[in-house]
């Protein structure tokens, strides 16, 4: 496995230093910070003011777009100004799409560069055409001579450069040639980078931004494998654009941007959300922490966890495929497996607390967002009965209960328990190496009176219970990462993500196709906080960079004690991974000086008439710069076109051109309903 050191621990991936202005990347340096402004640049008080802003909320390079020319003038004196507000320190980064004009401009002025190789020197206009190999040589040495002026201009002046491809920007040539895939950017990414060494020129860094995190994810790894075949050993810089806003951005930029640091990849980052950008900054600054936290130098050794398996399993981090698993009916209506969407798990905090939560996950609010599984810790003889009595007069909305068993409680203890009804009740229980017996007694258990079994085990007890998973075999068995995963003294600590990894191997390994539940826990934490932005975090480094490698069939955020809310957060992490959509799919850009709209308002006012249509994918995008291509992998789009005027697309189609903006929300509902994927909201559930 090229991509990554290990998939199981958090090794950094070397590379080059790259210094923009005095602030390094890469190399030894921390994850760097990054922000864009959203004024226009031309505005230098305000472009100023904002990029004093950045810096004074942790801000450490700051970007702003220069969509032409003009604009690119303006940069002379906001890096002046800013420079005199104290911040000289604080690099500058010149956005650049279409014109290369623009960037030999902004070059003269600011510390980096970013190209985006889609539109620098190509179009995008959805045109299919056949290329020969003499005719994409000769694209090439075209691009080379577009190209050249801009490097060799960034190495006689100390410049650095970003080339930043855009899942919504790849070039006709490129989606001719490899299609609208990941390796489509990688390549179009590449053919920049041999360029600039042609030219030695090394100061890049690069990134592979898409608003889908698991494209985001795949195209990453793609990339350092390509680049590692060509001994190119470039910085990364990461993103989930389009994100959009509130809880949803946080979690698609968490999901993507946590998932590649685990793993070791990334040297600086941005959080884009569709709100005023000084917010971007404290949420990337807990996913930095959260990753360096785990980084290790790459000659570190393996703990005692994983040392008896290879540091790469099988799952392939470049394609998706979703873990074969054995379905398990819990009942008519809920069964988890390969060909389900994840069951979601919420805990009350005791079996006193079952009927206050009972009433709670009955709340019409929840109708769209059900709690499948309730788990209630059983740590008594006394909580038995005590849960005997309430299952006895107290309906529970859930399909089944899941009951967290002390080590003490024996199966004879818990016969009067299972003639509760077939199919109701999961048993969960830890497991350690050499406790076949055990492990068999249960099985036998829960075969009897037709429940289930979930075997809380670490990935080496897995391994030595080999033979006692083979003969049991998966029809009434699912598995869950045990808390003990930690390896005491390791100089090489393994992360959740890695541990259920290793988990999965080891299930493999034994043969096993048992179900996996995903437990967010205090222990599966990167670090033990206990504020919400922390929770969320750690929810979508954990639950959502498992389901975009296809691992998970159903998931608990335990972390939250109120049911309501982690089963909200739940479902919110399963939509921003694409594991399952429970609402309307929105992808948003954040604001930047290209802007023709007040992106943040017109999100929210959308979201407030559309939120319900769930499944439906809606983009709102500011300008046309990624709105066409980002459109191709939405349902609908909202494009600012013009100065007050909006164009509506259908997927990658431009349907309605410069409609009145006070007009185009009515129109966006009628194109909808046009295409029969309108419904009237419920209002018992609003």
């Amino acid at each position: 496995m090229s991509y990554c050191a290990s998939r199981y621990r958090s090794v950094r991936r070397p590379t080059h230093e790259v210094f923009v202005g005095p602030v390094g990347v890469g190399g030894a340096h921390p994850i760097r910070l990054q922000s864009m402004t959203t004024s226009a640049t031309e505005d230098v008080a305000a472009t100023v003011q904002q990029s004093i802003a950045l810096a004074e909320v942790g801000c450490e390079i700051v970007r702003i777009t220069a969509p032409n020319v003009t604009a690119a003038k303006c940069l002379r004196a906001i890096r002046a100004q800013f420079t005199a507000a104290g911040f000289g320190h604080i690099p500058l980064v010149a956005d650049i799409h279409f014109l290369p004009s623009a960037a030999m401009e902004a070059v003269e002025h600011v510390e980096k560069i970013r190209v985006n190789p889609g539109n620098y020197a190509d179009k995008k206009k959805f045109a299919v055409r056949e290329y020969s190999d003499s005719d994409y040589d000769s694209e090439l040495a075209r691009l080379h001579e577009t190209f050249s002026p801009l490097v060799l201009r960034c190495k006689a002046l100390g410049r650095a450069m970003r080339i930043g491809t855009n899942h919504g920007s790849l070039s006709d040539r490129i989606m001719n040639r490899y299609g609208d895939t990941p390796l489509g950017m990688v390549e179009s990414a590449l053919e920049f980078l041999r360029i600039a060494r042609d030219h030695r020129y090394d100061q890049i860094m690069l990134s592979m931004k898409a608003s889908n995190p698991k494209v985001m994810i795949q195209a990453y790894r793609l990339l350092v494998e390509r680049m590692d075949r060509e001994d190119m050993h470039y910085p990364l810089h990461l993103g989930v654009t389009e994100a959009g806003d509130g809880e949803d951005g946080r979690i698609k930029s968490a999901i993507g941007i946590g998932s590649l640091l685990l793993d070791g990849l990334g040297d600086t980052i941005r959080v884009s959300l569709t709100e005023d950008s000084v917010y971007e900054i404290p949420v990337a600054r807990a996913i930095a922490d959260k990753a360096m936290s785990l980084w290790t130098a790459p000659r570190s050794q393996p703990s005692a966890l994983t040392a008896q398996l290879p540091e790469s399993d099988r799952i392939d981090p470049y394609q998706f495929t979703k873990r074969a698993t054995t379905s398990l009916a819990f009942s008519s209506t809920c069964i988890a497996g390969p060909a389900q969407p994840p069951r979601v798990i919420v805990r009350a905090g005791s079996v006193a607390a079952l009927p206050a939560a009972a009433r709670e996950l009955a709340s019409p609010k929840l109708k769209d967002t059900p709690a499948e599984g309730l788990l209630v810790p059983i740590a008594t003889a006394g909580d038995l009965a005590a849960l005997c009595e309430i299952a006895a007069t107290t309906p529970l909305p859930v399909s089944f209960l899941a009951l967290e068993l002390a080590l003490s409680l024996t199966p004879a203890v818990l016969e009067p328990l299972l003639a509760l009804g077939r199919g109701r009740l999961v048993l969960v229980r830890r497991f350690a190496a050499g406790d076949d017996a055990s492990l068999h007694a249960f099985a036998d258990l829960v075969r009897c009176h037709g429940h289930f079994l979930a075997a809380e085990l670490t990935p080496a007890a897995a391994t030595a219970l080999t033979p006692a998973l083979r003969a049991l075999g998966d029809e009434r068995l699912l598995v869950a990462l045990s808390p003990e995963r930690s390896a005491p003294g390791s100089s090489a600590p393994v992360h959740s993500v890695g541990a259920h990894r290793a988990l999965a191997e080891a299930l493999r390994l034994a043969g096993s196709q048992a179900p996996l539940w995903i437990r967010n826990t205090a222990a599966t934490a990167v670090r033990d906080e206990t504020g919400f932005l922390s929770k969320l975090l750690e929810a979508s480094f954990l639950t959502g960079s498992l389901l975009c490698d296809g691992v998970g069939d159903l998931v608990s955020i335990e972390t939250e004690a109120d049911v309501t809310r982690a089963t909200t957060l739940a479902y919110n992490v399963l939509q921003g991974a694409g594991a399952r959509l429970s609402k309307t799919e929105f992808v948003a850009c954040p604001s930047c000086g290209r802007t023709l709209f007040d992106l943040q308002t017109t999100t929210q006012r959308i979201r407030a008439q559309t939120g319900h249509l769930k499944g439906v994918k809606l983009a709102i995008m500011g300008c046309i710069v990624n709105g066409p291509g980002e459109m191709a992998d939405a349902d609908f789009g909202y494009v600012g076109g013009a100065p007050g005027k909006i164009n509506l697309y259908v997927g990658k189609n431009c349907v309605q051109y410069n409609i009145p903006q006070a007009e185009a929300d009515a129109h966006l509902i009628a194109l909808i309903k046009a295409h029969g994927k309108w419904l009237d909201p419920d209002p018992t559930s609003a």
